[in-house]
C-alpha cells in the first residue's frame, strides 16, 4: 500500500482543481469571437479568464506545496495527457452554445457548493484563494443558470437543443463526486470537505433550474463516465493539449 503524506495528497488535489478550470478555461476561449450576440461574447470570454486564473492561483500554490522547483507554467505546458486529472466534463467539445451552456451550468453549480466550503479550510492558503474566487463562480453560476433558463423556456428549437446537450452531458457529472483515499486524508485534517455530502443539494439545484426552464429533469442514479481523475482522458484532451502547449513545446522557456 503506498504512503500519503498531507504534502503529497494536497498537491494531487490542487492539481486537480486546477486542471478543471485550466481545461475548462480553454475551452470556452475557443468560443471567443463565437457568441451569438457581442455582449455574450464578451461575458464568455470573461469567464474563461477567471476560470485560466483560479487556475494559475491553484498551481501556483501545488507548485509551491510540491517542492520540487517546477513552476505553475511547468504544470500546466510540459506535463503530458496521462498527468492531467481534470474531469471529463471539461473537456467536452463545444459543439454549439446550448452543449456550452449546459457543461458550463453542471460545472458552475457544483464549483458554487465546493469553493463555499474551501472557503473554511483550515489551509489558510487554499482557504485565500477560495474566498478568492467564490465572487467570480458566484457570477458564472448566474450567468449559466439564466442562459439555462432562457434556453430551455424560449423557442422549441432552443429547448430542443438544449435538451440534446443535457442529455449527452449528464454522464459526465458523476465524476465531480469521486473521492481517492488522499482525499479522505485532507477531508480528515479539514483541508477540504467531502463533497459527497453537498450532491443531493446539487441534484436538487440542477433539477430546481430545469424544472423552471420546461426541460426533463435528471436522473442521478444513471450510468456515469469515469476516468479522467485517473489520467484516462477522451479523445479531445489531446488536441486541447496540443494547442495549449504548442508554443511553450516549440520554444522551451520562451517569455515575453
Amino acid at each position: 500500500m503506498t504512503s500519503i503524506n498531507t504534502q503529497t495528497a494536497l498537491f494531487d488535489y490542487l492539481l486537480k482543481i486546477a486542471d478543471d478550470r485550466l481545461i475548462l478555461g480553454h475551452r470556452l476561449s475557443e468560443t471567443c469571437g463565437h457568441g451569438p450576440i457581442l455582449e455574450e461574447d464578451i461575458a464568455t470570454t470573461n469567464i474563461a479568464l477567471d476560470l485560466i486564473g483560479q487556475a494559475n492561483y491553484l498551481l501556483e500554490y501545488a507548485a509551491k506545496v510540491e517542492e520540487k522547483d517546477r513552476t505553475a507554467d511547468d504544470l500546466a505546458f510540459l506535463r503530458d495527457e496521462k498527468y492531467f486529472t481534470n474531469i471529463l466534463l471539461c473537456e467536452q467539445d463545444n459543439t454549439d452554445f446550448a452543449y456550452m451552456i449546459a457543461r458550463q451550468f453542471f460545472f458552475d453549480t457544483f464549483a458554487y457548493l465546493q469553493f463555499s466550503q474551501l472557503r473554511e479550510s483550515k489551509d489558510s492558503t487554499l482557504s485565500a484563494l477560495a474566498k478568492r474566487s467564490f465572487k467570480e463562480i458566484t457570477y458564472h453560476l448566474r450567468h449559466s443558470s439564466q442562459w439555462m433558463l432562457r434556453l430551455g423556456d424560449g423557442t422549441a428549437e432552443s429547448n430542443e437543443k438544449l435538451q440534446e446537450a443535457i442529455d449527452y452531458l449528464w454522464m459526465f457529472t458523476g465524476e465531480m463526486f469521486e473521492q481517492t483515499e488522499a482525499d479522505q486524508l485532507l477531508i480528515s485534517e479539514e483541508i477540504i470537505f467531502d463533497t459527497t455530502k453537498f450532491k443531493d443539494e446539487w441534484f436538487a439545484n440542477i433539477n430546481t433550474v430545469l424544472t423552471e426552464a420546461t426541460l426533463k429533469t435528471v436522473n442521478k442514479d444513471e450510468f456515469m463516465q469515469t476516468g479522467g481523475r485517473k489520467g484516462n482522458h477522451t479523445e479531445y484532451l489531446g488536441h486541447i493539449l496540443a494547442e495549449m502547449q504548442n508554443l511553450q513545446r516549440s520554444y522551451p522557456n520562451a517569455q515575453w
